[in-house]
């Protein structure tokens, strides 16, 4: 059985055929998945997937969905995630975190609303799925300062040192398509040399294709049966076989998301 640690099944671009999208990812062995939200206007969406098709979600505000958001939205987060604490299929805050790869960005407004949401993560003893492009110094620098019980940095792609601080804080590190790029050898390298308890593999559907949906330029919509081709691109650079490292991918997924074990219970 896979899990698709971070999947975004709710988005409108699969709007015209989820039900057949979660058919073939069932009919690939991937049998659960997380759904995190992006925003508020996100989360009931997230939430509606998750029961319909028995799979996990979580609820937080993403860098790059701020432009808009004031403190309200920080309210409603945190109204809506003390009641999802009842659900078996909530497991973490997320997706949230910093994006300094827009050249424009305002990183003090992100790191505002992380911040918050780390101390929310806190305070309800829940773990985080981290967004994670060219910030890891400045997301490290407040998990110092906010402690939390760990979670997922997701789509990894920082130095093998920045990798081994987030180990040290219980985080587990997400490989998905970019894996599959041989000029990515900054992540193969991390993928291949990371202990087995640091790593757990994910799509990002509908983004971040694998290699093999990249045609003359072009990118097709990533969807989550491809996580299993995915994993075997990691399983062959760390030379183990699809069923070990489909077992160490539950083991770790749970170990980041322990709440993930009664939304895996409730989907049976």
């Amino acid at each position: 059985m896979w899990i698709d640690t971070h999947c975004h099944l709710d988005a409108e671009e699969f709007d015209a055929d989820r039900d057949a999208v979660v058919e073939r990812a069932r009919a690939a062995g991937v049998t659960m998945m997380v759904l995190p939200a992006a925003h508020t206007a996100h989360f009931a969406a997230a939430a509606a997937a998750a029961a319909r098709y028995g799979f996990a979600y979580a609820l937080g505000l993403h860098p790059l969905w701020l432009q808009d958001a004031t403190a309200d939205d920080l309210a409603r987060l945190r109204e809506a995630a003390r009641a999802a604490l009842a659900d078996p299929r909530f497991v973490a805050i997320g997706e949230i975190g910093l994006d300094y790869f827009v050249a424009d960005a305002d990183r003090e407004r992100q790191r505002s609303f992380y911040r918050e949401q780390l101390r929310l993560a806190r305070e309800l003893g829940l773990p985080v799925i981290l967004h994670v492009r060219r910030s890891a110094d400045d997301l490290l620098s407040e998990l110092r300062r906010i402690e939390v019980p760990g979670g997922i940095a997701h789509a990894f792609n920082g130095s093998a040192q920045q990798a081994q601080q987030f180990v040290e804080r219980n985080f587990k590190l997400g490989f998905g398509g970019a894996l599959t790029y041989e000029g990515s050898r900054r992540i193969r390298r991390l993928a291949t040399e990371l202990p087995a308890h640091a790593i757990v593999v994910e799509t990002d559907a509908p983004d971040i294709p694998p290699q093999w949906l990249r045609q003359g330029g072009a990118a097709l919509r990533n969807e989550p049966a491809e996580l299993p081709r995915i994993a075997d691109v990691l399983g062959r650079l760390r030379g183990i076989s699809a069923d070990e490292l489909a077992a160490l991918n539950r083991a770790n997924a749970l170990a980041a998301l322990p709440r993930l074990a009664a939304a895996l219970a409730a989907a049976r």
